[in-house]
């Protein structure tokens, strides 16, 4: 009790910026954060010209190669990503999608391109119901039903289109050498196979053949090919986006699909033919001295991420120390106001009218910073009423933390802050000429109508289900590039990502030290405390302050890279098995 009460005294001087002397609060922590059990703390990497932050060693080192031969940032984004499906399939691929940040120094300009899955034409809110019942996520994911129109090619090609410095075939040969050669299984990899989550994966063929030959699964170490990845590569290399889109590898696709053993789907050559990546206007909103900007919507991520900056501007951040309870409780209040917001508002705007601009203002983050309690878990956190809000209803969509991210810097100043996936592990299940499909469409609503009112988040054809990737970017005062951040995790993003961006600009870490601070997570659910940290001895005083509190693994994945004067720092999260390098 004598600590909590500690905790109160403490927590109530924060609730003005300026009500306090600053020497009656805590001090800004400064040691490095201990690591969680069994993980390595990751090494600052620095260099002065250019710079990848990935997933994969052998995916950064590719991406490298193509800034060392003069290539700009969207062409390390384009190797990197390739690599990436092929090395690390069970997260990302060329058979899912991707929200891009790219930032063009001379231009000065920063914009996004759109590759989200998109739910065919014949889908619409009945795409998961089977004799007038809802199918649970279990049962929905694995085979054509969830699988929605892969979109991170079309997004890639068209940020070439405008920021591509080297040729489109370049950029596709270390992925096509690594598939014909042959690649070693990773632990991460050959986990998650012997775990044996992914029910598809496991039973339908080819990916069965693939990832479990001789009915067992690929173990770490063990070198690989893929030779119809590296068959697909060349064509598209050699024919553009229109090798994947149309023809014999759209034909194969749409086949896979539609005759799946399991839940088949409706996607069409149409749908295929038909998709198009989107560029749109980046989200931008002032915190403390910094300009932070993310993915406008169908991303929940940035408008959340953002949302959780402005409530906390309410506050004294800097004053709080990163492994206390008090700033556990202030991150987590804040983030459950935005994700109630979330899980009514957040949809695809060309389908569904999302207020954005309500649930940014200032006025309104205000009024939700208000309703935090300084040493009490709200017990109820509901929606709020933005401008512009419609009358909606409530649903979760359940997300999955088999995502990745990276960061790329290049020697023009040229950035990619790139969040990509398939959903979840190993994605439907469904595997097409060397990838596996997506299963993007469980991440919409499965219910569109709750209580007579619909849900923003439904199944609709065409629409792009919502999402919670959340790639985003820093400017300072003088609109200087600071920082590229993200991170996989499922809709955990959002609180992975906040907590990074706190830890950088409220409370100065560096980047090693940003990225090995314990994660915490809440998602308006419960309170998440990473296991063998110093935050899970956190938990009975949260306890106290009423929070419902679990004790686990915390999967992110950041990947970020920070500039100053002195050039370029990165570093990879030592959740994954990722790496920075530069040169």
């Amino acid at each position: 009790m004598k600590l909590l009460y500690l905790l109160i005294i403490n927590f109530g001087l924060l609730l003005s910026s300026h009500s306090a002397d600053a020497n009656t609060l805590p001090q800004q922590e400064t040691r490095e954060p201990e690591a969680a059990t069994g993980l390595t703390e990751q090494q600052l990497v620095r260099s002065k010209k250019s710079m990848v932050a990935a997933a994969h060693p052998i995916a950064v080192a590719a991406g490298q190669r193509i800034l060392a031969k003069g290539g700009s940032a969207i062409d390390a984004a384009i190797t990197t990503q390739l690599m990436l499906g092929l090395v690390e399939p069970q997260s990302s691929g060329i058979g899912g999608g991707a929200f891009i940040l790219h930032w063009h120094k001379t231009s000065q300009r920063l914009t996004s391109f759109d590759g989200r899955e998109q739910a065919p034409a014949m889908a619409d809110g009945k795409l998961f119901s089977e004799n007038g019942k809802t199918l649970d996520w279990r049962s929905a994911y694995v085979g054509g039903k969830s699988v929605g129109v892969p979109g991170v090619l079309k997004a890639l090609a068209m940020a070439h289109q405008q920021y591509g410095r080297l040729p489109w075939p370049v950029l596709f040969e270390d992925a096509i050498t690594a598939a014909e050669q042959g690649f070693e299984v990773t632990p991460r990899m050959a986990k998650h196979l012997a775990m044996g989550w992914n029910e598809g994966v496991k039973t339908l063929a080819p990916a069965k053949d693939y990832f479990y030959p001789d009915g067992q699964a690929l173990p770490a170490g063990k070198t690989i090919t893929n030779p119809d990845y590296g068959k697909l590569l060349r064509a598209i290399a050699k024919e553009g986006v229109a090798a994947f889109y149309q023809g014999e590898n759209a034909e194969a696709l749409v086949k896979t699909v539609r005759s799946a053993a399991t839940n088949p789907g409706v996607i069409s050559l149409e749908d295929l033919r038909n998709y198009q990546a989107v560029e749109r206007e980046v989200l931008c909103q002032a915190y403390r001295q910094y300009q932070v900007c993310g993915m406008a919507p169908p991303s929940s991520g940035g408008i959340a991420v953002l949302q959780i900056l402005g409530i906390l501007s309410a506050f004294d951040v800097a004053k709080l120390q990163p492994d206390s309870a008090q700033a556990v409780h202030l991150i987590s209040q804040a983030a459950r106001l935005a994700f109630a917001d979330r899980e009514r508002f957040a949809a695809d705007t060309d389908f569904s009218p999302v207020p954005v601009a309500g649930l940014l203002d200032p006025a309104y983050l205000a009024s939700r910073a208000k309703l935090i309690n300084p040493v009490r878990n709200l017990a109820v956190v509901a929606a709020g009423q933005p401008d512009g809000a419609e009358p909606l209803a409530d649903a979760r969509a359940v997300e999955f933390e088999n995502t990745s991210h990276f960061s790329v810097v290049d020697q023009y100043g040229n950035a990619v802050s790139m969040t990509t996936s398939i959903e979840n592990v190993f994605g439907s299940g469904l595997m097409v000429n060397g990838y596996l499909l997506n299963n993007q469409l469980t991440d919409f609503s499965l219910r569109a109508e709750v209580d007579g009112k619909l849900v923003a988040n439904r199944v609709e054809g065409g629409k792009r289900p919502r999402s919670s990737m959340a790639p985003m970017m820093v400017f300072d005062q003088d609109n200087n590039l600071k920082l590229l951040t993200g991170s996989p995790g499922g809709s955990r993003i959002i609180n992975y990502v906040a907590q990074n961006l706190v830890a950088v600009l409220d409370w100065q870490l560096n980047l090693e030290q940003a990225i090995n601070l314990p994660r915490f997570t809440h998602r308006n659910d419960y309170l998440a405390l990473e296991a063998g940290t110093a935050l899970a001895e956190l938990a009975p005083v949260l306890e106290a302050m009423g929070y419902q509190v679990r004790v686990q693994d915390l999967n992110s994945g950041i990947h970020a890279i920070e500039l100053n004067a002195a050039g370029l720092e990165g570093v990879a999260d030592p959740r994954r098995e990722g790496t920075a390098a530069g040169h």
